[in-house]
């Protein structure tokens, strides 16, 4: 079993990193395009609404339900029973992605206003904030298209991470990040603002991915023509799952926009700052955090619904993937949290400054990355732990869950004004790790995972690794008055430096504590 996730595990990790790579080299692009200023502003905020909803309506709440409902009809080797099950979820999941598509592109100038209160009220008044809300009208007509093409691709990659296949959804937004910096780079001049250009660039990079897909369902044997229905058994399982997910898988998404609306009344740049920040936190989270949750839900779903196993063994079974998907996050998560908390401001000015991306701008964003590494663990571990519910179909408890993170965020966020973009930071940080916490308990409660002794005193062992690390980098990482002053290739070279310090750092002194190859066996 172990060697099984720990191989999927490493192919979702490697197509991730890929991704994640190319998402950098994206980032650094539109920064050096854009800049912190309005046009980075309007792009980010028409940007980030159809991946909120592609996080409803796709790879999020859909996948955590529709996954173990799957894994049911899979269970009977019926390959017919299987194909008419996808056919009728994409026809009817799609129906409604396509409707909320048309309506969101009609009503762009209302959903701006919901989101970017500030800037409407700024319209409103004439105020010099007034071309952001028209603007960004405009480029959500032109990506919330990307939201009708991630949907099937999201459908598309939990039939094949079933399967086993787990590369093919992996690599998908690796088209993304090509087709944004192809049009950043190539197609920004045929363009009145890059801002648009930019939104081309996600419609692009969905249409591709959408049609990457196609190829690998077809030799499946499970490309089929999507059927609406409704009244479906097997639809109305996923759709009654799925409607609490839809809340509870989104928390995270939530709170960003919660936190966008309220950013959209401060200074000029503090969207993007944030957006930089959550960017850097994203790599690690999608690195390890996601990828190790993506390959186990399968696996747990199966355990949940193996007939052949008694109720020890089931439970056994059970306990033994949960922990060690969270030995698995826990093993690189404290480190990456630990390294990039020390070189928040390093990396920023390494990565982002650079064209119009200035030194303020580093600075402010390595900030908010500093706040938001408080909370990397949490949100690494509310993917893991999500799981043990949604393996038993059970969407309700984590619904309950997200809706207390989201009130408390919203209350963290009240009492954190004082503190401008940075006040946002840290209320998503305490809001994820109220999360975490009461996922956890919820699970230990219903006796359906605990943490061992063994994972707790790995995580342990973990810390005092992650801090000697951190010591010995911090040590040896300039002053920010000499990165200021190094060109590119050097801050590049000091980087890679610091991280080969950083793993020789760390890996040996867990061995010296005792960590060994048992320890990532499930």
């Amino acid at each position: 079993m172990s060697k099984k996730l720990l191989k999927s595990g490493m192919i979702v990790s490697t197509m991730t990193l890929l991704s994640r790579i190319l998402g950098l080299i994206r980032d650094i692009v539109v920064a050096n395009l854009l800049g912190a200023g309005v046009a980075a502003d309007v792009f980010l905020f028409a940007n980030r609404i159809p991946n909120f909803l592609r996080r409803l309506f796709a790879e999020g709440a859909f996948s955590k339900a529709f996954v173990p409902v799957l894994a049911e009809y899979n269970a009977d080797n019926n390959i017919d029973k299987t194909r008419e099950f996808i056919a009728k979820v994409s026809g009817t999941l799609g129906g409604l992605v396509t409707i909320v598509t048309l309506v969101a592109m009609l009503a762009s100038p209302i959903i701006a206003a919901l989101f970017g209160t500030g800037w409407f009220v700024d319209w409103l008044n004439g105020d010099e904030n007034a071309d952001k809300f028209t603007q960004a009208s405009l480029l959500l007509k032109i990506t919330f298209p990307y939201l009708w093409f991630i949907t099937f691709v999201a459908l598309s990659g939990a039939v094949l991470n079933t399967l086993g296949k787990f590369g093919v959804m992996a690599f998908s937004p690796v088209l993304l990040n090509v087709a944004i910096i192809a049009v950043a780079m190539w197609g920004a001049p045929y363009f009145d603002s890059p801002d648009t250009a930019l939104a081309w660039g996600v419609f692009l990079g969905g249409l591709l991915q959408f049609l990457f897909q196609i190829p690998f369902m077809k030799q499946a044997g499970l490309l089929v023509k999507p059927k609406w229905a409704w009244h479906d058994e097997g639809v109305k399982k996923v759709r009654n799952l799925m409607i609490p997910a839809l809340f509870g898988v989104s928390v995270t998404q939530l709170n960003l926009l919660l936190n966008q609306v309220i950013a959209s009344f401060l200074v000029t740049g503090s969207i993007s700052w944030l957006y930089y920040a959550d960017r850097l936190i994203e790599f690690p989270l999608g690195l390890f955090g996601i990828a190790i949750s993506t390959v186990i839900l399968p696996s747990l779903s199966r355990i949940a619904k193996q007939k052949a196993l008694n109720d020890a063994e089931r439970h056994f079974q059970f306990q033994s993937t949960m922990d060690w998907g969270v030995r698995m996050v826990l093993l690189l998560g404290i480190p990456a949290m630990i390294g990039m908390m020390i070189l928040a401001e390093p990396l920023m000015m390494t990565m982002f400054m650079r064209g119009k991306f200035q030194l303020t701008d580093a600075v402010a964003a390595a900030q908010a990355l500093f706040v938001m590494c408080f909370g990397l663990i949490s949100y690494m571990l509310i993917n893991v732990l999500a799981n043990g519910f949604y393996a038993h179909q059970n969407t309700k408890t984590p619904v309950k869950i997200g809706i207390i993170a989201a009130v408390s965020n919203i209350g963290f966020g009240v009492f954190a004004i004082p503190f401008g973009y940075l006040g946002l930071a840290i209320a998503s940080t305490l809001s994820a790790a109220v999360n975490m916490s009461l996922l956890y308990r919820g699970l230990a409660q219903r006796n359906i995972y605990n943490l061992s002794g063994k994972t707790a005193i790995f995580a342990l062992k973990l810390l005092i690794a992650g801090c000697i690390m951190g010591a010995a980098v911090s040590y040896f990482c300039p002053a920010l008055e000499q990165w200021f002053v190094l060109s590119l290739w050097q801050k590049i070279h000091w980087i890679i430096w610091l991280i080969g310090l950083a793993i020789i750092s760390y890996f040996p002194t867990l061995w010296l504590l005792g960590v060994r190859k048992r320890d990532f066996r499930a």
